[in-house]
């Protein structure tokens, strides 16, 4: 099926292009954290990034970053055990705080999110250590794992959630979508299994091409389909 990918020096190429030229692209592009970095990351970290993902979501994410210091102090920081701890009262409390933003279903998830990241850990020593051993060939299984164990983490959350740490993924952002809608590589719901198979599939053998991270390549491809 390879034959169907259009060749990536082509896309980039485009995308140079675009963004007047390769050296000013280059200085577009993120560099994914090393395995050990991101071991190293503590998981209350990863759960303050998911927790601002989630409540950025339908809102302005300026919203959300001017009132982070607030976050950070009503959660504890989301240190996990604490999260675990604090009883159904105050976490009722906690979603009424006019300090935060006040949405009762997204603080819950803040709970939802430690436990999940709190039964990782039992079995990878850090959630953090989970995703950092989480091969990029296979980042869908990834992204599933957060759907599925954690709260509100389905669609784009999770794998932004995941670029923002340094983890290497693609995103299936608008333009990225559309460009592998337009190759016919997708064509089923942007959310779906069969969707997510085929962008692997297509980033796995981009990536064996380029020798580039999927963080990269998935910028590239959107870089190379708007201004």
């Amino acid at each position: 099926m390879s034959q169907a990918y259009e060749a990536f020096d082509s896309i980039y190429q485009r995308a140079a292009q675009r963004h007047q030229g390769e050296a000013a692209l280059e200085t577009l592009l993120d560099k994914p954290l090393s395995q050990e970095a991101l071991a190293a990351i503590g998981d209350d970290r990863w759960l303050a990034a998911m927790t601002q993902k989630i409540f950025q979501s339908g809102i302005s994410w300026q919203v959300v970053r001017n009132k982070w210091p607030n976050f950070e102090a009503a959660f504890f920081g989301f240190d996990i055990e604490k999260m675990l701890l604090i009883s159904d009262e105050m976490w009722e409390e906690k979603a009424r705080d006019a300090s935060i933003i006040r949405n009762f279903t997204k603080v819950m998830t803040i709970r939802e999110n430690a436990l999940m990241m709190y039964e990782a850990s039992l079995k990878h020593g850090s959630f953090a250590n989970m995703v950092a051993n989480w091969p990029s060939s296979d980042i869908i299984g990834l992204w599933a794992y957060l759907k599925k164990e954690g709260k509100r983490l389905g669609g784009n959350t999770g794998p932004y959630s995941l670029r923002i740490m340094g983890k290497d993924t693609f995103i299936l952002s608008r333009d990225v979508e559309g460009y592998l809608r337009n190759r016919e590589i997708i064509t089923t719901g942007r959310d779906t299994q069969a969707a997510w198979r085929a962008a692997q599939n297509a980033f796995n053998h981009w990536q064996q091409e380029s020798q580039r991270p999927m963080t990269q390549i998935s910028q590239i491809i959107a870089y190379s389909v708007n201004h």
